[in-house]
């Protein structure tokens, strides 16, 4: 059940609403609990168990550390957790790829498992182990009420594909948290405009990065091999930062707050930059429990750029099981490197058109290793894209440019500050005018989002999401 779908539109979410606002407050959480483990037994039924087991292993574990704190026996339970957590994750998203690497490499012939990928357990698997962890270090207040504590597991907002959320983010509003009109009204705005994103845009540019994706690589054009990584870079930002909206959306009308996950990453002029905007909690993560526990970049340069390989080798694994997701980590670790050794300090020498240029650049190419997963899609494209197909400009790249023209410059328009600073500006305004134009936007262009979304999923048979495979 995805939130841009009409069960969850039109069934699941004013059923659960009508039952969670009813509820006296004693009840919310129970209400909440069992909607989320509703939502996710509609598409996993079977491993809401294994979810659930994440949970009563995690809580446990917990209240272990409680009463062993100050101990070294406390030390065992936290790494009993970590180990618990980390190989249900290996196990049911990387023993296929591991027997398909030794099968290569040692010429066997282990059978598969073909286990299917549980849904979001990269996600609440990193959540339950920043608890832990956070118990460990006495960051975080022990959770006694196992109700609670599977709230914040399972909550059905950002279970399946974030933000990220440390349990000390949101341990006080687990136990009180006020839900007002204003609330519910900020949320449900919030909510359209990370649907509209995700019909309006992501959809229909997903669409056509699928079109040149699976066309014969050898023979298409320069021009169509950048349109198509192009389409593919807004497809995956405004997919994945629309669901990050209504993840957020949602929370607000639920009471919670939840961390911003996207700030404008294609105005960066650095990669280190584009990664302190694109998935802000899953960099948080990796910095607060893998970088910094490395030693961070107190123990010298060398030891530094080690620490950034090793975290960002780690980064790319856990978006997927694939030498591709591996290539990909690598990428960005090497331009990362070579940014802390010099190019860091050249690029901020220079105008900082120049930066988003070689920071997009370096973005559309690391793209390319995520989105195609077999070697000769990604060399075939890589081909393409610096004309070693021969063909700079053909007839298909100009169609395509005229037709799809008018989206690529309302993508690129959404994905900049511009528009949130108008907002910002008419919002503060002295005048009456401005004031009654931002009244009117934003009750008139959160609806037009909703209605124009509505129609594009009643009628539109391409609808994935990009983040459900994480």
């Amino acid at each position: 059940m995805v939130f841009s779908s009409v069960v969850f539109l039109f069934r699941f979410l004013p059923l659960f609403f009508i039952l969670y606002y009813l509820a006296p407050k004693r009840m919310k959480n129970f209400i909440l609990f069992l909607g989320s483990l509703f939502f996710y037994a509609w598409g996993e039924p079977v491993y809401v168990l294994l979810m659930l087991f994440s949970t009563i292993v995690d809580y446990t574990h917990g209240r272990m550390l409680e009463r062993l704190s100050g101990k070294r026996a406390a030390k065992c339970v936290l790494l009993s957790s970590v180990l618990i957590n980390l190989l249900v994750l290996c196990f049911f998203k990387y023993a296929d790829f591991l027997i398909q690497t030794v099968n290569l490499f040692f010429d066997t012939k282990l059978p598969l498992l073909n286990l299917p990928l549980p849904i979001g357990i990269s996600f609440y698997t990193f959540q339950t182990m920043s608890y832990t962890i956070d118990v460990y270090r006495g960051e975080a207040q022990v959770q006694k009420n196992l109700l609670d504590f599977g709230v914040y597991v399972t909550m059905f907002p950002q279970l399946i594909a974030g933000p990220i959320v440390k349990y000390r983010e949101v341990q006080k509003q687990l136990h009180s948290r006020g839900v007002n009109l204003c609330e519910i009204s900020e949320g449900m705005k919030r909510f359209c405009i990370g649907l509209g994103k995700k019909v309006l845009l992501a959809n229909s540019l997903g669409e056509l990065w699928t079109l040149i994706s699976e066309s014969n690589l050898r023979q298409i054009s320069v021009l169509t091999a950048w349109i198509g990584i192009l389409a593919f870079a807004f497809q995956i930002y405004f997919d994945f930062s629309g669901y990050s909206d209504m993840a957020i959306g949602l929370g607000r009308m639920l009471g919670f707050i939840f961390p911003e996950n996207f700030k404008y990453p294609y105005i960066s002029g650095s990669v280190t930059e584009f990664w302190r905007r694109w998935h802000i909690s899953l960099g948080s993560w990796f910095r607060e429990y893998v970088y910094i526990p490395l030693g961070g970049n107190r123990k010298g340069l060398a030891r530094q750029l080690l620490n950034i390989l090793v975290v960002w080798l780690l980064t790319g694994i856990w978006h997927g099981a694939g030498w591709n997701f591996l290539l990909w980590g690598l990428w960005f670790a090497v331009a990362l490197v070579l940014e802390k050794a010099f190019l860091g300090k050249l690029l901020s020498w220079l105008p900082k058109g120049v930066g988003i240029l070689y920071t997009l650049f370096v973005v559309l190419g690391g793209w390319v290793l995520f989105a195609l997963d077999t070697p000769a899609g990604i060399l075939g494209y890589f081909r393409a894209m610096f004309g070693m197909t021969g063909v700079l400009i053909d007839g298909q790249a100009l169609y395509l440019g005229r037709e799809y023209l008018l989206l690529f410059l309302i993508a690129a328009a959404a994905s900049m500050p511009f528009f949130g600073k108008v907002v910002e500006k008419l919002k503060k305004s002295g005048s009456g005018f401005g004031i009654a134009v931002y009244g009117l936007g934003e009750k008139v262009i959160p609806t037009v989002l909703l209605l124009l979304s509505i129609a594009g999923i009643v009628d539109a048979t391409y609808n994935p999401f990009l983040y459900f495979r994480f």
